[in-house]
């Protein structure tokens, strides 16, 4: 018997007592678990996020609305980026004292050598949770498509505070439309091989700074 063989044997003999004819719809899901683990304000919910982003190894930073254009450029600057790929949508305001930087606007025909040539990205983001430290993307006009995240090595990440910080994924799930492209990040991108040598940037940004906005 063929492994396959096996794995769907174990499917049907799993599914022998299900009557002819049921969908999942017709079986309510008890939900009943807990939403989130504590009670915190939405000062205590905004610093655990920085803890669990930090522990990820994402670089957090706090701002102000009036300050956020300066930080992001200073960012910009601190790293040398010429190139910035912006979502079609991103707030005008919040590059407005970059200066010496070639924005280039996200369009389908952007290709992956395009994003590959740029230095960094700006985007906001669909929410943030902070028991996780996990930033969602759902391609909302300030985040634009997924792959322009994925290419470019560094992203600078926009988080509204406390309108965009949930506690918990059953909150932050709430929040999300489940037919969008959704993209969750927890810290830049790493793997390990088998010795559990770490290796940074294989399948992301190498860097991420989030910067958090207190409204």
């Amino acid at each position: 018997m063929s492994t396959r063989e096996q794995v769907l044997g174990r499917i049907r003999r799993a599914l022998a007592d299900v009557p002819h004819g049921e969908t999942p719809d017709d079986v309510p899901v008890n939900r009943d678990y807990l939403r989130m683990h504590g009670e915190r304000s939405a000062e205590e919910t905004a610093e655990l996020l920085a803890e669990n982003l930090a522990d990820y190894r994402a670089i957090v930073h706090r701002t102000t609305t009036a300050e956020l254009p300066g930080r992001i450029a200073a960012l910009l600057a601190g790293r040398g980026a010429g190139r910035i790929v912006v979502p079609a949508g991103l707030p005008p305001e919040w590059l407005a004292a970059a200066e010496g930087v070639e924005l280039v606007t996200d369009t389908a025909a952007l290709t992956h050598r395009e994003l590959d040539a740029v230095d960094s990205v700006v985007t906001g983001c669909a929410v943030a949770i902070a028991e996780t430290g996990t930033i969602v993307l759902d391609a909302s006009p300030d985040q634009g498509r997924r792959r322009i995240t994925l290419v470019p090595d560094h992203h600078i990440c926009v988080v509204r505070v406390p309108a965009q910080v949930v506690d918990s994924v059953a909150e932050g799930l709430e929040r999300l439309d489940p037919a969008r492209p959704l993209t969750w990040i927890s810290g830049p991108s790493a793997t390990s091989d088998i010795e559990l040598d770490r290796v940074e940037g294989v399948h992301g940004p190498r860097t991420l700074e989030v910067v958090l906005i207190h409204e």
